[in-house]
């Protein structure tokens, strides 16, 4: 059997080890390993790249730029996990239950970019909204989202991992606070909104998992008496999905009505839940952030290319 030939461009870094992770016993790749010492050379990262299938992306917004620009063979598949690319036309938006046809257009692209975690989250609950007709594209959308630390790269994880880690970063933290959020612009586009959503992120001293949570006032919504409407709606557009898993209701009643953001921890799927009442709907994703908000959602993209089990490799 052909091997595929894979490099991960990044490999030291949290995403790239997760994904290295995940191609533990399979026997259906051959992973391209480079020197250590020349990982941020362009001329030996061009020839790695260039002798792959595919090579994943994990690196910052710049150099991920310069490693599409290194590509000669015109065969070379580039799944991409930084933001660099994610609202560009010319790239698959990586999330395969966005729609009936995203499958097939990620399974024929040569340029995937992978979502990031906040927005795979927002989109997983907005998109299926407004395809619906449920939700109006000029709908005042706002979110808040807890998340552990590793979502928030090698210097902060050090810092919260760290013998002499500043008092602060005990408690939850708050951030983004000017609106900025580089996640913000995939999450108005994607989701089809007219406007950009007023977006709350909060990292907290855990390693990971993560919630995206939505308000929602009822009388704003078309054809929606309450939850029970919502549910059955999300519950129609992800039938059959492995990734995603609409809870039942009162499924938060597991917890003692509390939805904790570490419970899926090392999963590569997300639990969709819609709670509140006839005025005013809460809907709540939880994920793990290095998984379906990450290395998860890359590597599901790569066996969807490849043909193969969307789930190979991946904790489902």
């Amino acid at each position: 059997m052909k091997k595929t030939k894979v490099f991960i461009d990044g490999s030291e870094g949290t995403t790239g080890l997760r994904i290295f992770e995940r191609f533990e016993g399979r026997d259906d790749l051959e992973l391209l390993k480079i020197d250590p010492e020349l990982r941020k050379d362009p001329s030996e990262r061009g020839k790695m790249i260039n002798s792959s299938d595919i090579t994943f992306l994990c690196l910052p917004d710049a150099a991920a730029r310069e490693a599409v620009s290194l590509v000669t063979d015109d065969n070379v598949k580039i799944i991409d996990a930084s933001t660099a690319h994610r609202t560009n036309d010319d790239w698959t938006y990586g999330f395969p239950e966005l729609n009936a046809d995203q499958r097939k257009k990620i399974a024929s692209s040569h340029r995937v970019a992978v979502p990031g975690c906040y927005a795979t989250g927002f989109i997983a609950i907005a998109s299926p909204m407004v395809q619906s007709g449920i939700l109006s594209p000029d709908y005042p959308v706002s979110a808040f989202a807890l998340s552990g630390y590793s979502g928030a790269g090698k210097k902060a994880i050090a810092v919260y991992e760290g013998e002499d880690k500043p008092a602060d970063f005990n408690a939850p933290r708050e951030y983004a606070l000017s609106q900025q959020h580089k996640h913000i612009p995939e999450m108005k586009k994607i989701s089809g909104l007219n406007r950009e959503p007023l977006f709350s992120p909060v990292v907290d001293d855990y390693y990971s998992g993560m919630f995206v949570t939505l308000p929602f006032y009822t009388d704003m919504l078309n054809g929606v008496k309450g939850p029970d409407d919502l549910r059955e709606m999300f519950a129609a557009h992800y039938k059959g999905e492995k990734f995603i898993r609409v809870r039942d209701k009162g499924s938060e009643d597991e917890y003692n009505g509390f939805i904790s953001a570490n419970v899926l921890s090392g999963y590569d799927g997300l639990e969709l839940f819609v709670t509140g009442n006839e005025e005013r709907i809460v809907v709540t994703t939880r994920f793990d952030n290095l998984g379906k908000g990450a290395s998860g959602a890359a590597i599901q993209c790569m066996n969807i290319i490849l043909g193969c089990d969307e789930a190979k490799g991946l904790n489902i």
